[in-house]
């Protein structure tokens, strides 16, 4: 299996999987570097493939797997850098992905932006990386914490290690908590709670929702002293149909930990399907619903979730459109916003599209800034921010150019984009605990903060 990094301008970085390190360089490409880890035959074959056929394509390549001559090429791209696993063999495509993604957090989490420059810059630090995240082609260790405690941020080895730094490396590897060290210890414990949702729908000119669904993550920062434990637990339906006929107790009293934007304060959520970080004990919550776990040091996710039940749509979205003859059309938008009116939106845009035989816009708006793009062939209205159960409208002429196309305009649907303070599945955090035995602090003594984003995903309104 081989890994190639490289960049659309002719630079690879190429990776066999084996432990030795060769510098060949390939006359026919004078600004390649190819970086060569052991034997592989044809790689020069393999890496001419990937350039003529993904980088230098042209048509976009939109599948992340390329078969070329029988190899096939995984690949996923970072700003203009590529990475590519090889393989000529039915490997798990899962797997794959899963430690390209991996690779490129370790990465970005050691260098910052993965670019053409920090690239060349590291390719030492890189080739210790792979040396300690693989062992013979496998992948066993790609947690970053894990990785700093033995790679230092310049990519070099400590070579003075105490019997004790020694112990406690194997035991990080070869334990059963690789993801986080013992020995951490902070002035102040805290923890930081995002919950950070992206809503998706499709809805008709009449206000029917055609398809809706909500995709989550809870991400995590922990600064915590010691080896403590966590448990953190939401408003799901089913902790909460168990909590009512008294087969679980609500661990954190009456109060919730922040609030969301429904006015018809819903109780629970139907989570449809979910992941979890390895860091969380599933046993537990196969049995109990509960997430108990033992946070990483630092940022983390530490979960993903579905949601297509009961979601509260932010903004409506109301289109009318009117043909005035052949040469003119006449467009009227209004959008209300659907939660608290102590609550604001943020970063609202609505992409309203346009003909392509478009010669002029007048266009007319309440509230915010309105532009008509002809590149993009769109109204462009902008508004910085809106409090809830408020509506706003823009109007707008639009002159054709005549065509002797006789098919009718397809009418692309009306986008928008937002940021709203809460979650748009109902999703809160009921409590958030955390129990360290061996050193003196308790839940109490822990400064938590919880915060909710919802954001556009594909939100869309059929015109």
């Amino acid at each position: 299996m081989l890994l190639y990094l490289c960049t659309c301008t002719n630079v690879f970085v190429h990776f066999c999987l084996f432990p030795l390190l060769y510098i060949i360089p390939l006359p026919l490409y004078p600004s390649v570097i190819f970086l060569h880890l052991g034997h592989c035959r044809n790689r020069r074959n393999a890496v001419d493939a990937f350039r003529v056929n993904v980088i230098h394509a042209r048509q976009q390549v939109r599948s992340p797997v390329t078969n070329i001559a029988r190899t096939s090429f995984f690949h996923v791209k970072r700003s203009n850098i590529w990475l590519a696993v090889v393989t000529k063999q039915n490997v798990n495509a899962a797997m794959v992905f899963e430690f390209l993604y991996k690779m490129c957090d370790v990465m970005a989490s050691y260098f910052g932006k993965i670019s053409e420059e920090n690239i060349k810059n590291n390719f030492v630090l890189i080739y210790e990386l792979l040396d300690e995240i693989l062992d013979f082609g496998y992948p066993q260790n790609s947690e970053t914490g894990s990785l700093k405690t033995f790679i230092t941020q310049q990519g070099i080895k400590g070579q003075h290690q105490t019997k004790e730094e020694q112990s406690q490396i194997t035991s990080q590897v070869t334990g059963q908590i690789g993801w986080r060290r013992e020995g951490i210890k902070y002035r102040r414990n805290e923890l930081f709670l995002d919950v950070l949702e992206s809503v998706n729908l499709l809805m008709s000119p009449q206000g029917q929702v055609l398809s809706a669904h909500v995709s989550g993550r809870v991400v995590m920062k922990s600064y915590l002293s010691g080896m403590p434990e966590c448990k953190f637990g939401m408003n799901d339906k089913i902790i909460i149909d168990k909590a009512g006929k008294g087969g679980v107790t609500n661990e954190a009293g009456k109060s919730d930990l922040g609030g969301g934007g429904s006015t018809s304060g819903k109780q629970s959520i139907a989570i449809d399907d979910c992941t979890f970080n390895q860091c969380v004990r599933l046993s537990k919550f196969d049995s109990e619903r509960s997430i108990s776990f033992i946070p990483p040091d630092g940022e983390y996710e530490l979960m993903r979730y579905r949601t297509t039940k009961d979601i509260i749509l932010p903004f409506r979205v109301i289109p009318l459109v009117r043909e005035v003859g052949r040469t003119k059309l006449e467009v009227k938008v209004v959008i209300k916003s659907n939660f608290k009116p102590s609550l604001l939106a943020q970063k609202i845009e609505v992409r309203i599209p346009t003909p392509l035989n478009t010669s002029g816009v007048q266009v007319i708006c309440m509230k915010g800034k309105a532009k008509y793009k002809a590149s993009e062939n769109a109204i462009v209205w902008k508004i910085k921010r809106m409090a809830g159960m408020k509506e706003s409208q823009i109007s707008a002429e639009i002159e054709l150019l005549p065509t002797n196309d006789k098919k009718k305009w397809a009418r692309p649907p009306i986008s928008m984009n937002f940021e709203v303070p809460f979650a748009p599945s109902g999703l809160k955090v009921r409590y958030l605990k955390v129990f360290e035995s061996k050193l003196n602090y308790s839940d109490h003594d822990v400064i938590k903060w919880v915060r909710y984003i919802g954001r556009s995903g594909i939100y869309e309104t059929r015109c």
